[in-house]
């Protein structure tokens, strides 16, 4: 976490690549949500530098957030649903286009790996509920008790009022979407969450959908979202910023057009989406409705916190 001590920098301070710049970026990078982006971007860069695979660097580094205890939106230590549940959502997608995912699965440390099975291992792209954790149980993962006693004390106090507020919290980092390039120049992605605390048995939010909550396209480029996935699923957020992409927007620019139709159609006086999304030749882009978004960035040598800006203030 050495790089946190840098501080949050401006969104305008990263370095990307001159508007129209169609050529592939091959210095390898890693761009991921939130600050504990900073650990998933280092243990990802760790995988990428040594020559690995953008999809190994996706997996690898949202794993080190899953296994985080004292993160109460991801893997182990999420806020459970109203009756009690901790239900991990997770989807990952490499530069050839597959991709897997598993949604509502409970009991399992790393759902990104069973996802990332998902995709390696069987003609699906996801598997769902008692399925997906029959699944990850054949192929050798444990099950555990990812409800801790900080999350239990959290949802008992819940429990007093059971008021259900989606509502924004900067400090609730939920989901950490992330996307990789390897030095090759391929893009992958992942992205993990524990979805939102106590929200309706069996809820599934943006974050396990392919072209919702992670969307990869190795021509062109990848993006990623956070917030409140409802948003994200009603718009197909992060595959729209690609297509936007596609027609010649810069990854800012597709961002910003991508949150403009959310507000558009929605009160959004409280409810909260960023976008993250990286083009092939290496420019990011990141665009939330309010502010307090903020993001890592792996480039140049460097592991920085920026913060995005907002169409609200």
């Amino acid at each position: 976490m050495a790089a946190a001590a840098a501080g949050i920098l401006p969104w305008n301070k990263i370095l990307g690549s001159p508007k129209n710049d169609t050529r592939t970026y091959k210095g390898g990078l890693v761009v991921s949500t939130w600050i504990h982006g900073l650990e998933a971007n280092d243990a990802a860069w760790e995988v990428i530098s040594k020559g690995g695979t953008a999809v190994d660097g996706a997996e690898m580094g949202v794993r080190v957030v899953e296994a985080d205890p004292e993160g109460q939106s991801v893997g182990i230590g999420g806020l459970p649903d109203r009756d009690g549940n901790v239900t991990l959502d997770a989807c990952i997608m490499d530069h050839t286009g597959n991709a897997g995912s598993v949604c509502f699965l409970q009991n399992i440390l790393h759902p990104i790996s069973v996802a990332r099975k998902v995709m390696d291992d069987t003609p699906h792209v996801m598997l769902a509920g008692e399925g997906a954790k029959q699944f990850a149980i054949a192929n050798g993962f444990e099950t555990v008790d990812l409800l801790t006693p900080k999350s239990r004390e959290a949802w008992e106090n819940w429990k007093k009022e059971s008021q259900y507020k989606p509502i924004i919290n900067i400090e609730n980092h939920d989901t950490i979407g992330l996307i990789a390039m390897d030095l090759g120049g391929n893009l992958s992605g992942s992205c993990t969450t524990s979805g939102l605390g106590f929200k309706m048995h069996g809820r599934v939010g943006d974050s396990p959908i392919i072209g919702a909550g992670l969307f990869v396209d190795n021509e062109i480029g990848a993006a990623t979202a956070t917030g409140l996935g409802e948003l994200v699923l009603k718009t197909l957020g992060s595959f729209l910023i690609v297509e936007l992409m596609r027609q010649g927007r810069t990854p800012q620019e597709a961002c910003e057009e991508a949150i403009r139709r959310i507000v558009k159609r929605n009160d959004v006086k409280d409810m909260q989406v960023g976008y993250l999304a990286v083009s092939k030749n290496g420019e990011i882009g990141a665009y939330a409705i309010h502010k307090g978004f903020n993001y890592a960035v792996h480039k140049n040598g460097k592991n920085i916190l920026i913060d995005a800006p907002s169409l609200l203030q």
